[in-house]
């Protein structure tokens, strides 16, 4: 095997560690130690033609998915033989295949043990709410992107795949668990003596609101901190040595794993996108005690 990469940054806190390489993560994952990543959470490009700086976004869809095999096969060599990939994928209306093709793509190297639906805009009846929500009147939260057609609803949600080697990964599902709403079910069910239930599949995560898209998110396609800090946590926080992200971005799973306490490697093939996630990891790192 080659010798291991260099790292273009490394941050500190505590004991924490986090490093930054800049370049191809399937050429810098074939230098990585095997079986060393515990959890993997990234988003790689969608294939959708976004404007990257640097990225070719428009492959033909047989290149793509081939691509997308090969860098799974990467990730996969380093990944503990109990170990999880949280694999965030978007589409769009004239393209609803893409989230599955690419989870094919993955099916040759790893085993799909869960998907996730990653809600970022919902709208909640007051009367199907239930008189426990207590609402005034019905209910829209988080942000979506309006769609201009009279052909398509407007696309709320994304797909997290949850992708493990041999599909029997055990997972700490209440670590990211909500309140039962009805405390009766405590007493009735032998699992709820916590009074916390499994979350399920679907995860209500809206963007932060920003002000000015350039300075508070200059990256076309990024998801919010909390998405990969419940995916470490329902992996389970104790087993975690090691977090990875192939595709930093701005550096959203970086700044998860500053708040989590866990050491993390993000690779990142374009240089000012790598420069402003270390940026807000070193911001998330000083805004710490």
């Amino acid at each position: 095997m080659s010798p291991p990469p260099r790292p273009y940054e490394i941050l500190r806190r505590g004991k924490a560690q986090f490093r930054f390489f800049l370049g191809d993560c399937t050429d810098l994952l074939a230098k990585w130690p095997a079986g060393s990543v515990d959890v993997a959470v990234t988003s790689p490009p969608y294939n959708l033609g976004i404007d990257y700086n640097t990225f070719r976004d428009t492959m033909p869809r047989p290149e793509y998915l081939k691509w997308t095999s090969a860098w799974v096969q990467a990730l996969a060599r380093v990944l503990a033989a109990d170990g999880s990939l949280f694999l965030n994928v978007g589409s769009k209306p004239t393209d609803p295949w893409l989230a599955m093709d690419v989870a094919q793509a993955a099916r040759s190297h790893l085993q799909l043990q869960n998907t996730i639906h990653w809600i970022k805009s919902i709208a909640i009846e007051k009367a199907l709410a239930g008189a426990r929500a207590a609402l005034d009147e019905d209910l829209a939260v988080g942000h979506y992107k309006p769609i201009n057609s009279q052909r398509f609803v407007h696309d709320c949600h994304e797909f997290v795949f949850h992708l493990t080697p041999g599909g029997r990964t055990p997972l700490d599902r209440r670590s990211v668990g909500v309140r039962y709403q009805d405390q009766s079910n405590v007493s009735r069910w032998r699992t709820a003596g916590s009074g916390v239930r499994c979350r399920g599949n679907t995860w209500f995560i809206p963007y932060d609101t920003i002000q000015n898209r350039d300075k508070d998110r200059p990256h076309p396609a990024t998801f919010p901190a909390k998405l990969p800090e419940m995916c470490v946590r329902l992996h389970g926080r104790e087993r975690v040595k090691l977090v990875a992200d192939p595709f930093l971005g701005l550096g959203s799973t970086a700044l998860a794993c500053v708040g989590l306490g866990v050491d993390f490697v993000g690779f990142e093939l374009d240089e000012a996108y790598l420069k402003e996630a270390i940026a807000r990891t070193a911001a998330a790192i000083a805004a710490r005690p």
